[in-house]
């Protein structure tokens, strides 16, 4: 049903699209003519480019349907099936109160059904078969000069078995020539688990807390090369602590067939470093290119490298294909099924931590008239009440070395008050 409800929105895309071309070519054979007089003031129209003041609400919307599947479930020890489906819906709203401030909003849910989880229980649609999880952040964004901006947020999140509390702050700099630009951000995720054990090691299982700390800070620095080149380098780090294992994965061992739950260390520090060139290639065609080197203190490490080619098919509509390529090591305390030994301190059979290489490739479709798609009038109006700035639809596809398959497809509509 889910899945439905996102093709018939991407139907409807494709409609007001064609609708918006006939509208055009009909003002284009009339000599872009129009006899304002008999408009109906709350009719909906595509109408001449208004720009927008400080006091414009922006809103955007987004809805994604995620499917997976594998034979690698971490849940069941690094067998088993990993099918899931995800259904997003998120809204974000920006609120300006002055000319430089605006509140910041966010919010939404993921509703999953999953077949890996269900098998915590053993029971096939017990009560870990789906859950939802919702999430909503709030924030703020001064500008304090035409080179500074300062911004914090706070939120968070919870499904059946955690809960999680965030804060952060970010600020940016730029030169008076707007040339370089840094960015720098620090967040916390405060979060708390509701330990659930598998159900054969309930009376046999424990953890030492149900407390996960994770401390984040970034850096970006970007420059614009040229009028069609930019380059922008980011450092990241990010520090865990405390329950960083899945009490509910198993976990077996080559001395005996009773399994253990996940056992990992209680800390763990991530460093990413990520480059990005963006350039005009042509009028027509853009050029993104993303490389990323990733370190961990578990004994990770990863290169992800990913390009990207918008193409303009004319001013309002583009087309992205792109192509992102994954590869990393395996984490210290990672064995296959049934290949540790009670003598190791740390375990786990969890796919996601293993040596592996993904290919993900997809498209996205872009709509944007520079006066907004569509817009709505209410009497005694000059101005539309809303306009209707763009519509997105993507699709990707997801395949790693594992053995997991995921496709994802999402539809993302732009609006202005």
């Amino acid at each position: 049903m889910r899945m439905q409800l996102i093709v018939i929105s991407i139907t409807l895309f494709f409609l007001v699209l064609i609708q918006d071309v006939k509208a055009q070519v009909r003002k284009l054979a009339s000599g872009f003519q129009s006899d304002q007089s008999k408009r109906d003031s709350t009719e909906i129209e595509i109408d001449e480019y208004v720009r927008p003041d400080w006091k414009t609400i922006d809103m955007d919307f987004l809805s994604s349907y995620y499917a997976q599947d594998g034979n690698n479930g971490a849940v069941t020890g690094g067998i088993g099936t990993e099918q899931l489906t995800d259904f997003t819906q998120k809204m974000s709203i920006r609120v300006p109160v002055t000319p430089s401030i605006s509140l910041n909003v966010d919010g939404g849910y993921d509703y999953y059904s999953s077949a890996s989880t269900d098998n915590i229980d053993n029971i096939r649609s017990s009560d870990s078969a789906s859950d939802m999880r919702t999430h909503g952040n709030i924030g703020a964004t001064f500008e304090l000069s035409d080179t500074r901006t300062f911004g914090f947020r706070f939120g968070g999140s919870a499904e059946y078995d955690y809960i999680s509390i965030n804060g952060g702050v970010n600020a940016a700099f730029s030169t008076k020539d707007q040339n370089t630009a840094v960015q720098l951000s620090l967040q916390a995720f405060i979060d708390k688990w509701d330990v659930i054990f598998p159900r054969e090691l309930r009376r046999s299982s424990s953890v030492t807390t149900d407390r996960r700390n994770s401390y984040n800070g970034s850096i970006g620095i970007s420059h614009i090369i040229s009028k069609r080149t930019q380059v922008q380098f980011q450092l990241e780090g990010t520090y865990m602590n405390g329950l960083l294992s899945t009490p509910f994965h198993r976990v077996y061992f080559q001395e005996q067939d009773a399994a253990l739950i996940e056992l990992l260390p209680d800390s763990r520090t991530k460093i990413p470093i990520g480059f990005r060139l963006n350039s005009h290639l042509t009028d027509n065609l853009i050029l993104r290119t993303y490389y990323r080197y990733y370190w961990d203190s578990w004994g990770m490490t990863g290169h992800t490298a990913q390009i990207e080619l918008p193409i303009k098919i004319n001013r309002f509509l583009s087309i992205a294909p792109y192509y992102r390529y994954h590869t990393q090591s395996a984490v210290d305390y990672f064995q296959p099924y049934k290949e540790h030994t009670l003598s190791e301190s740390f375990y786990t059979s969890d796919y996601d931590l293993s040596a592996l290489q993904s290919h993900a490739y997809g498209v996205a479709l872009s709509y944007s008239p520079a006066g907004g798609l569509v817009k709505a009038k209410l009497p005694f109006m000059k101005r539309p009440a809303f306009t209707i700035k763009s519509i997105d639809v993507k699709y990707s596809h997801y395949d790693r070395s594992t053995g997991l398959k995921a496709d994802i497809i999402s539809l993302g509509i732009g609006i202005s008050f």
